[in-house]
């Protein structure tokens, strides 16, 4: 196994559709023994997360970690607020852009990167209807091109 490998556990396909997103930050995760190993059989969900600075700290919200099954009682709540591990001058500066500007900060995806747990965290800005509506339009065009594209040479 390479020393830098990188291997992705789960991704917020969410957020991507409800929220244009205009800058991405990698932040580490403060996690407990039977959490890391559910993440490692992939048991996590980051449909409904969000994250939220408090007192100078990040924290994420709302991301499910499924009770590992070997846990017994030392298994945590599967909903409970995680904190995430980012420098002091980064989380200020966030802290900052979001209220000034509207914006969310919401986890777009959970990945090993040194056989540690990382959270990629992505300012985002809400869309409106009509820009899922456009996206959706332009998705479904460029497959309706490749498909054609297929045909004609195939």
């Amino acid at each position: 196994m390479d020393k830098n490998e990188i291997k992705p556990v789960a991704q917020n396909k969410k957020a991507t559709h409800d929220y244009f997103v205009l800058e991405e930050y990698e932040a580490g995760i403060e996690l407990f023994g039977t959490e890391i190993k559910s993440i490692r059989q992939g048991k996590i969900n980051l449909k409904d997360s969000w994250c939220s600075i408090d007192g100078g700290e990040i924290f994420v919200n709302g991301m499910h970690i499924s009770p590992y099954d070997h846990g017994n009682i030392f298994n945590r709540d599967p909903m409970r607020v995680r904190k995430l591990l980012m420098h002091k001058s980064e989380i200020n500066r966030l802290y900052g852009t979001v209220k000034q500007e509207g914006l969310a900060l919401i986890p777009l995806s959970v990945y090993f990167k040194n056989g540690r747990a990382k959270v990629n965290v992505g300012l985002c800005k809400g869309k409106k209807l009509y820009d899922k509506r456009a996206a959706a339009a332009s998705k479904d065009a460029a497959r309706n091109i490749e498909r054609a594209m297929k045909e004609r040479n195939g």
